[in-house]
């Protein structure tokens, strides 16, 4: 459910954590800690924060979108998944998806493609479906992408997610009629 002021205040009560600062102990825990286990639960926690619009300013004013996009390099296939699964979430929002890709994101993302972790995979879809646009079109529909979401989409017997996920990438920004 998305949040606002005055829903946030209700569900935090009077003396609740504001949400600002539940976010920034998150990520204080996430860099002061070694344990691999608790960097993947803070990083799911994150993620999960990522959907709702009311989050979006704290998750840029806490550099979160940089924390996901960090967590994709990890050879950990958790943090990986989600690091993805909090770009995905994030990057509808334009101001996110523009530090996305002023940050380099764009050519993570597409690594993600061929992960052996089907979320990761239907995350890194996802991503690049919000992140295509006229100015940056051109780093995504290479023709080595458009394929490997053309397989995708072709891979309705495997993963109808993956599918389905995939064909509406191709629908939506790859032009039919010059077979990118």
């Amino acid at each position: 459910m998305f949040t606002n002021s005055r829903r946030q205040e209700e569900r935090t009560g009077k003396y609740g954590t504001p949400r600002l600062q539940y976010l920034q102990e998150l990520v204080s825990q996430f860099q002061n800690t070694t344990s691999e286990e608790l960097k993947e639960k803070i990083v799911a926690n994150l993620a999960n924060f990522a959907y709702d619009p009311y989050n979006y300013t704290f998750l840029r004013q806490l550099n979160v979108l940089e924390l996901f996009l960090d967590c994709i390099t990890e050879p950990n296939e958790k943090l990986v998944e989600f690091g993805i699964g909090g770009i995905c979430n994030s990057c509808v929002d334009p101001a996110n998806a523009s530090i996305v890709t002023q940050c380099g994101g764009i050519p993570l993302i597409i690594q993600c493609l061929s992960s052996p972790v089907r979320n990761t995979v239907n995350y890194a879809i996802g991503a690049l479906y919000y992140l295509c646009n006229a100015s940056n079109k051109g780093e995504i529909l290479k023709p080595e992408v458009v394929d490997v979401i053309r397989r995708y989409a072709a891979a309705g017997a495997v993963s109808v997610s993956f599918s389905n996920l995939a064909q509406a990438f191709l629908d939506t920004h790859v032009d039919r009629h010059n077979d990118v």
